[in-house]
């Protein structure tokens, strides 16, 4: 399995924080997939907006249009 980029365990205490008493660590482990399934997405489409730009650094606007956009 390939390594995680979100830690364990403030994701956890981001799901109780929001009301879940308990939480199973396949819960936590499928979120942890989709915010980096999600992370990944919005990236690859701020970098479309940076290339068709033509700049080499992604911005906060490209992160804010990618976003806006999904």
């Amino acid at each position: 399995m390939a390594k995680k980029v979100f830690a364990w365990s403030p994701i956890r205490s981001l799901m109780k924080n929001n009301g879940a008493e308990m939480v199973a660590k396949d819960a936590v482990d499928a979120l942890i997939g989709y915010l980096e399934n999600l992370a990944k997405a919005v990236t690859c489409k701020a970098l479309e907006f940076c290339r068709h730009a033509h700049r080499k650094k992604l911005t906060l606007s490209d992160m804010e249009l990618s976003i806006s956009t999904l």
